[in-house]
C-alpha cells in the first residue's frame, strides 16, 4: 500500500491510534498521519483543500494559523487589481483566494518548507495562467520590500507569536512588527490590508498605524476572528468599520464613530415582545447607538448593549428572541418567573454578578432551550429576561 492510499482509507481515523498500530507499516508514517491531521482540521475550515486528495499540508501549528475558507474569500473581495503580494503567505489560503482578482501574485515566505509547499500547492489549485503568474520567493517580508517593484496590493498577517510560541495580541510584539515598515509598505503599493488579531484594542490600533481608510471586523457564526486594517497612503480622515457575520444571513454594518458618536439612542422605558444581541463582529466593532436609529429598537441602557421592539426586526445584526416574562433581580424570581426553570442558556450584559456566580444563585445548570439575560434598564434597575430564541 502506498502512502496516498493510507491516507485515504484512515482519513478519518484517531492519529494517536494510527501511530501505535501501524508503527511498523511500509509507508511513510510521519508523511501520512501528518496529512491525515491536517485534513482532519481542515475539514470545516477549508473544506475544498481538505478534500483535495493531491495537496501537501505542513505541521499543525501552520494549519491552526491559517484563515478559514470564508474569511479568505470576504478578503477577497476587498482586493483587487493587476499586481498583489503576500507578504507572510504561510499556508497559502488568503494568497489563493485573494490571487484570483490579479493577473501577478508574488507568494513571500522566510520558511522554506512552507514555500515548497505552496510551490505543489499553486500548481494544482491554480489555472494554468494564474500558475505561471505566481512567483515564490523564499525570503522574509522585511528584505522583499527593501527591492520589489510596486504593486497595486499588499498583504500581510504577522505571526501572532513570540519566540517561546506563545500567543501575542499587539501589533509590537508580532513578527514581522507592521509597525515599524508600514511607511514602506506604502511606498510599495497603493492599497495595504494588513490582518490582526480579534483580541486587539482597535482604538490602540489606530494610534500605531497611520492611513487607515477602512476596519473590517470579521466573525463566523458570531465567533470573531479577525480585524482587517486597510491602509492607503495619504488617506488621513476617520476609517470606515465594517462589521460582517459569515455563515449568516445578517446584514453587514458599516458605520464612521463620527456617526457612532453623534447618534443619540431611543432607550426602552420598559421590555417589550422581542430581545435583540448584537452578533460579536457589531460588539467588536463599537456600533451601540447607531443599531438603535437604523432598525428603530430601543437600547435598555447606554452600557447594556441590549435592544427590544414590539415589532419584529427581523434583519437586525444579531440574535432575536422572544421575550416570556422579566422582573426584578430578587429572590421572589425563584417564585414567579424561574419557577419552572431547571436548565437554561445564561448572559449577563452590565450586571453585578457573573454568568457563573449567578448560576450558583439561580440553581440553574446548562441548557439551550430557555435563555436568560440579566443586564440592567436605564433606570438602573437590574433585572432578569425570560426569552426564547426566534
Amino acid at each position: 500500500m502506498d502512502t496516498k492510499q493510507f491516507i485515504a482509507d484512515h482519513l478519518h481515523d484517531d492519529v494517536r491510534e494510527l501511530a501505535l498500530k501501524y508503527h511498523n507499516a511500509k509507508v511513510d508514517m510521519t508523511l501520512a498521519l501528518r496529512q491525515i491531521e491536517a485534513r482532519q482540521l481542515l475539514q470545516k475550515k477549508v473544506p475544498s483543500w481538505s478534500a483535495n486528495d493531491e495537496l501537501l499540508f505542513p505541521a499543525r501549528l501552520s494549519i491552526e494559523q491559517c484563515s478559514s475558507e470564508a474569511t479568505a474569500g470576504y478578503k477577497a473581495s476587498l482586493m483587487h487589481g493587476d499586481s498583489y503580494a503576500d507578504l507572510t503567505g504561510g499556508l497559502g489560503i488568503d494568497c489563493f483566494f485573494i490571487s484570483q482578482n490579479f493577473k501577478h501574485t508574488d507568494y513571500i515566505e522566510a520558511n522554506s518548507d512552507l514555500c515548497a509547499l505552496a510551490k505543489h500547492n499553486f500548481s494544482v489549485l491554480l489555472t494554468p495562467r494564474l500558475s505561471e503568474t505566481t512567483v515564490i520567493h523564499n525570503e522574509s517580508a522585511e528584505d522583499f520590500l527593501r527591492h520589489c517593484k510596486p504593486f497595486d496590493c499588499l498583504f500581510i498577517d504577522p505571526a501572532r507569536r513570540d519566540n517561546h510560541g506563545r500567543k501575542t495580541v499587539s501589533i509590537a510584539d508580532c513578527t514581522p512588527n507592521v509597525v515599524e515598515f508600514q511607511d514602506l509598505m506604502l511606498q510599495k503599493a497603493r492599497r495595504v490590508m494588513v490582518k490582526l488579531s480579534p483580541m486587539l484594542d482597535i482604538s490602540q490600533a489606530l494610534l500605531d498605524l497611520r492611513h487607515v481608510k477602512e476596519i473590517h471586523v470579521v466573525a463566523v457564526e458570531n465567533e470573531c476572528k479577525e480585524l482587517l486594517f486597510i491602509m492607503e497612503s495619504g488617506f488621513n480622515d476617520a476609517p470606515s468599520f465594517s462589521c460582517v457575520n459569515l455563515g449568516t444571513k445578517q446584514p453587514s454594518v458599516s458605520f464612521t464613530t463620527d456617526e457612532e458618536r453623534e447618534t443619540i439612542p431611543i432607550y426602552a422605558t420598559e421590555i417589550s415582545k422581542y430581545l435583540y444581541e448584537p452578533n460579536a463582529a457589531v460588539m467588536k466593532g463599537g456600533c451601540y447607538r447607531l443599531l438603535s436609529q437604523r432598525y428603530r429598537v430601543q437600547k435598555l441602557h447606554c452600557n447594556s448593549h441590549l435592544y427590544t421592539s414590539d415589532q419584529l426586526v427581523s434583519d437586525f445584526p444579531g440574535r432575536i428572541f422572544e421575550v416570556e416574562g422579566y422582573a426584578p433581580y430578587h429572590k421572589t424570581l425563584l417564585k414567579t418567573l424561574l419557577a419552572n426553570v431547571k436548565k437554561a442558556s445564561i448572559a449577563t450584559r452590565n450586571f453585578p454578578l457573573s454568568v457563573a456566580e449567578l448560576r450558583k444563585t439561580l440553581k440553574i445548570t446548562d441548557g439551550d432551550q430557555v435563555f436568560l439575560f440579566a443586564t440592567t434598564l436605564s433606570g438602573e434597575q437590574k433585572i432578569i429576561i425570560k426569552t426564547i430564541k426566534k
